[in-house]
């Protein structure tokens, strides 16, 4: 096998400053090197997430020792192992999770957080899976430990972890309900396996899961915005639900009661992926390649991608998400 020419440098997004204002601009680099356990990428397609934004916000710095360069999932094929890495080989085709350095040509990947590509995706496809898989199944299984038969509510419907959280909770058993901004969006909500959709703009989500429930509750709340909404879990929950936060588009404050918390013998969790350690990332890839791999190769699950634009538009990209009419995941496609 002829192995891949390898160039001394690459085309990346990298974040300048306007003034006081963050850009992002395409610009030359070195080729990430790797290290012990790790494969070197060529990259296809960099999927976008509201981390990426936070990041250049300067809100959400990339751990000690990762790549500045943004995107926390890429796909494409692999040029390159350490010694040690047997799992893998050059020219094989996968999805990765990333710490950062996703908006680039390459990029040095640890193998245990490489998962093959789905069968029936392709490599721009593909590169929408990583981040928003493993944060779902991470948080709504792993953490909050959803049961087949139990009612899930997820907040942000539409966004690339809600259109994953609504297909993965209704794939093993639990009944959906998802809140989105729209009536369209609430449509899109239905049209992935949400079982109601609540418009949050004009409906008070604690009424209608109470209505929906019986006056149950949800088992299982993934919320990704704080804020004022801490309180309204609380309302809108199950008796022993748990509660995961994984983002705060209301804010990272809360003024609330909690003597629902106790009450209802409530479990309030959070976490972020970026920083855990290898080991933990690896042990959620085994999983999904296990019990959610299958469900994509079968085309019971899918990625929702809302729009591809090049590497060259990532600036446009971050836009899309922060105007909030998307759909699904925006994905870079890597020249």
């Amino acid at each position: 096998m002829t192995l891949p020419v390898i160039p001394d440098s690459m085309r990346a997004v990298e974040i300048k400053k306007d003034g006081d204002q963050p850009l992002l601009v395409t610009g030359k680099v070195p080729i990430p090197e790797i290290t012990t356990g790790e494969v070197l990428v060529r990259i296809r397609g960099a999927g976008v997430n509201r981390p990426d934004l936070m990041q250049v916000a300067g809100m959400y710095p990339p751990p000690p020792g990762a790549s500045e360069i943004p995107g926390l999932e890429l796909a494409g094929e692999i040029v390159a192992c350490a010694p040690d890495v047997t799992d893998w080989n050059v020219g094989d085709r996968v999805c990765a999770l990333v710490t950062g350095g996703g908006y680039a040509q390459y990029a040095a990947v640890p193998a245990a957080q490489c998962l093959p590509i789905p069968r029936g995706l392709g490599l721009i496809e593909a590169a929408g899976l990583p981040e928003t898989f493993f944060t779902v199944w991470h948080n709504v299984f792993d953490k909050a430990a959803l049961q087949n038969g139990e009612t899930f509510l997820v907040h942000g419907g539409t966004s690339g972890i809600g259109t994953t959280a609504i297909q993965l909770a209704k794939a093993f058993g639990a009944r959906v309900i998802a809140t989105a901004g729209t009536e369209e969006k609430c449509q899109a909500c239905c049209d992935l396996g949400a079982d109601i959709a609540i418009n949050y703009k004009t409906q008070d989500f604690v009424e209608e899961v109470k209505s929906a429930t019986d006056g149950k509750g949800a088992d299982v709340i993934l919320d990704m915005v704080a804020g004022d909404y801490v309180s309204r879990n609380f309302k809108a929950a199950a008796m022993e639900g748990r509660i995961v936060i994984i983002a705060f588009l209301n804010g990272p404050k809360a003024e609330t009661n909690f003597t629902p918390l106790l009450l209802k013998r409530l479990t309030l969790m959070g976490s972020t992926l970026r920083a855990q350690p290898i080991a933990n990332k690896q042990a959620i890839a085994n999983q999904l390649r296990t019990k959610v791999w299958p469900l994509i190769d079968t085309g019971k699950i899918r990625p929702v991608i809302f729009k591809t634009l090049p590497l060259a538009e990532a600036q446009a990209a971050h836009d899309i998400l922060r105007g909030g009419a998307h759909v699904g995941k925006v994905v870079l496609e890597v020249p």
